[in-house]
């Protein structure tokens, strides 16, 4: 009895089972709308379709043909780089969008086989291959993988792991496998047959070594695919903002440059290889292909085997993806779903791989040149899934003679803007040593070993230095003789207590209680940007119509009216507009580079959702986060309102830094139409982020 009593006594007074039994609750009472609501998050196009204006679809349609155009010579040359068959790169590629069309949250991304993941997948065949299994199986086996992984984080919402990461290591991580793979082709491209060398150091030795060998029809081939490239894609660059009918053409062509270049030189190598039967003059593909294979699941015991080094293909395959899905939803006013590309991307893998194909994801070039098609939906998925199947079924014949060096040309102009230059990780040195560290550790061991051994490398090198960070951190000693320390303990003080006693309905002061970087630096910025769109009304809606006619996404309506509804505001027509965001520093004492690239994309955001005159007021800014900023290159200037002697760029609308929240608050603004809204809104306008 005792026992029971204890039991009892503890479930009516113990906090913990209290608060266990409140969030039961609470759950149990949410369930229902938030399964609707995973649900229909889960396949967007339940929501976007309905709104799909039919004048839009001959935009789709042009944007699905040229993507499928451009697609055919991208799959073929990624499986090659995979060291697969390269019909197999075809099979990749014909499912992606259609299933995009379904589960996408952004209308550019273009989803398919990529440089990245094919490196990725070439070291796993390369370690498996010995063993008695076949590429195309283990490549199929490294895309189950990179599935199941991207479903386990995607449907479970664990996005944010991703964000352990930083741009540093993602930019090292990409230069080294960007250049790895314009290394691997540049044997095709001179015609040499025995560069075996599975390391950089080993692969150039063998390429200046064979140099005498070199295949001068292939060379020609070749570098002649090369310059036809870069000509026609520095053309397009030129003639890209004329409005004539020549420039439209010349621009198509530029766009569709891979297709145009395969076709050229596919129909030269048939007229002088046709009759040569197998000694032809240089290598091609000779390309077999008789349609989609039957659907099989791979092995068990290779499905293990490949786990580790999918690992790595997962980790920059996702990385990539949604990247470029967040950045072209920033670029073309939308809010994409980062949980949600997670999902369509472990879904699409795992599917694919049935078909003995190679992992797929988002890939910035075709991304570009469906930004610059117009694009309006995803449905132009639809139109780019029927040119691939075309291509399978009809024209895989004619595939049989594309030149081998062709396809390294292509390669190698396709890797080439992955490659980042010096400039950036000069800025990482001057931003901070750790970030360059683990860029350069990034990068090089990539380059000279694996790809696995330089991400392990370079993220715990990270965990290794925010854990010492938080060992070794300083503190301040506070003297009656030390006057600088005791100002900015008076500062601190005035900062904590001079806010004015009501707020404007259009400030918003967010306080930081940490450091911001690369773990957090995401969540904090959307956290800012929700609040914002919870509480204030975007300027759009009164000067350009009503939000719903702004794009064709409803992913981030559907988000704001649901955080609205959960802040109980009833009508968002009686939202303030939101003229000052007040960024709290004062107690982050630390930031990196990811940090300020999110803070750049904060700006951005804020100014197309607040209008261009919003003004962002930075608080507590220490002198080291200072120097952080002007190393980095983001512009922060001092309130010239109490300066003594004004800079001359006092008129422009650019962050600035305040001594305290008051000052930030009640200084004049910059913006003529501005209105003081004063309402007894206190402190229900600071959130801490």
């Amino acid at each position: 009895m005792k026992v029971v009593d204890q039991i009892t006594d503890d479930l009516q007074t113990d906090v913990t089972w209290n608060r266990v039994g409140t969030i039961t609750a609470k759950g149990a009472r949410a369930l229902p709308l938030g399964t609707k609501h995973y649900l229909l998050d889960k396949v967007p196009i339940v929501g976007w379709l309905p709104k799909y204006d039919l004048r839009w679809i001959v935009n789709d349609v042009i944007a699905g043909l040229t993507l499928g155009l451009l697609l055919i010579p991208q799959s073929l040359s990624y499986a090659k780089i995979a060291t697969i068959p390269v019909e197999y790169g075809l099979q990749s590629s014909w499912l992606p969008a259609t299933l995009y069309t379904f589960m996408g949250s952004t209308k550019d991304l273009s989803t398919g086989p990529t440089s990245l993941i094919g490196l990725m997948t070439s070291n796993v065949v390369s370690s498996l291959k010995p063993q008695g299994y076949s590429p195309q199986a283990v490549a199929s086996a490294v895309a189950m993988c990179m599935g199941i992984m991207g479903m386990a984080i995607g449907f479970l919402n664990l996005g944010f792991l991703l964000e352990f990461i930083s741009e540093p290591i993602l930019a090292g991580f990409i230069t080294a496998v960007a250049l790895t793979i314009g290394l691997g082709q540049v044997s095709a491209l001179l015609g040499e047959e025995n560069v075996t060398a599975s390391h950089a150091a080993g692969q150039i030795r063998q390429i200046l070594r064979q140099l005498p060998q070199a295949n001068g029809y292939a060379c020609a081939v070749g570098f002649a695919g090369l310059l036809f490239l870069v000509l026609l894609e520095q053309s397009g660059k030129r003639w890209a903002n004329q409005e004539t009918m020549l420039s439209r053409i010349i621009w198509f062509f530029s766009i569709t440059r891979a297709f145009m270049c395969l076709l050229l030189f596919t129909g030269v190598s048939y007229a002088v290889n046709k009759h040569r039967g197998k000694h032809t003059l240089f290598d091609i593909v000779q390309l077999k292909y008789s349609g989609i294979s039957a659907p099989e699941v791979p092995s068990a015991t290779l499905i293990g085997k490949a786990f580790p080094g999918a690992i790595p293909a997962f980790i920059g395959g996702i990385l990539e993806h949604v990247a470029i899905a967040r950045a072209f939803g920033v670029k073309n006013n939308y809010v994409s779903d980062q949980t949600q590309e997670v999902t369509y991307f472990g879904v699409i893998n795992f599917v694919n791989s049935f078909f003995h194909s190679m992992g797929v994801g988002g890939a910035m070039s075709r991304t570009s040149v469906n930004s610059m098609c117009k694009v309006k939906s995803p449905l132009s998925g639809l139109v780019t899934t029927a040119v691939i199947l075309v291509c399978i079924f009809k024209l895989s014949g004619a595939l049989y003679w594309i030149p081998k060096a062709t396809l390294s040309a292509i390669i190698i102009t396709a890797v080439a803007p992955l490659v980042r230059s010096p400039k950036e990780f000069y800025g990482f040195w001057k931003t901070s040593l750790a970030d360059f560290i683990s860029a350069m550790l990034a990068f090089w061991v990539c380059f000279f070993t694996t790809t696995y051994e330089g991400l392990a490398a370079a993220v715990g090198f990270n965990i290794v230095y925010v854990l010492l960070r938080q060992v070794f951190k300083p503190i301040t000693q506070l003297g009656s003789t030390d006057q600088q320390k005791l100002s900015e303990l008076q500062q601190s003080t005035m900062s904590a207590s001079g806010l004015p006693d009501t707020l404007p309905d259009d400030v918003r002061i967010f306080r930081f209680h940490e450091s911001f970087f690369f773990p957090n630096a995401y969540r904090l910025k959307t956290a800012i940007l929700e609040t914002i769109q919870t509480h204030h009304a975007p300027a759009y809606s009164t000067l350009h119509g009503a939000e719903a006619e702004r794009n064709w996404s409803v992913h981030g309506e559907r988000r704001v009216a649901r955080l609205r509804k959960k802040a109980g505001i009833v009508d968002p027509s009686t939202l303030p507009p939101i003229s000052i965001v007040v960024l709290d520093f004062t107690k982050v004492n630390h930031m990196d580079a990811t940090a300020i690239s999110h803070l750049h994309s904060l700006l951005k955001e804020l100014r197309l959702y607040a209008g261009p005159g919003v003004e962002v007021r930075f608080v507590g800014v220490s002198k080291t986060i200072r120097e952080r900023f002007e190393r980095a290159r983001f512009t922060l200037h001092d309130d010239p309102w109490l300066a003594t002697d004004r800079d001359d760029t006092w008129t422009e609308n650019v962050p600035r830094a305040y001594r305290n929240l008051s000052v930030a608050v009640q200084a004049p603004r910059r913006r003529s139409s501005a209105v003081l809204v004063e309402k007894n809104e206190k402190m229900e306008h600071i959130e801490e982020v």
